[in-house]
């Protein structure tokens, strides 16, 4: 089917249909554009975090709350 018979057919369409055509437009561009993203790799960051031995005792701050 050429460019002109699609725009022909586009043409006939109710005005809500239309916009369904250009959604999908829009949707085939995104998705061509779309690269498909590198897999991550668990344990990259091993060793870089370290949490304070007292990470989860209640902190002094909050000590007259938790009264």
């Amino acid at each position: 089917m050429s460019d002109i018979e699609i725009y022909k057919e586009i043409l006939t369409l109710p005005d809500e249909l239309k916009k369904e055509v250009s959604d999908f437009v829009a949707f085939l561009k995104f998705k061509n554009k779309a690269k498909p993203k590198k897999q991550r790799k668990a344990g990259l960051a091993k060793g870089l975090i370290k949490m304070s031995d007292d990470f989860d005792e209640p902190l002094d701050d909050f000590k007259e709350y938790m009264q």
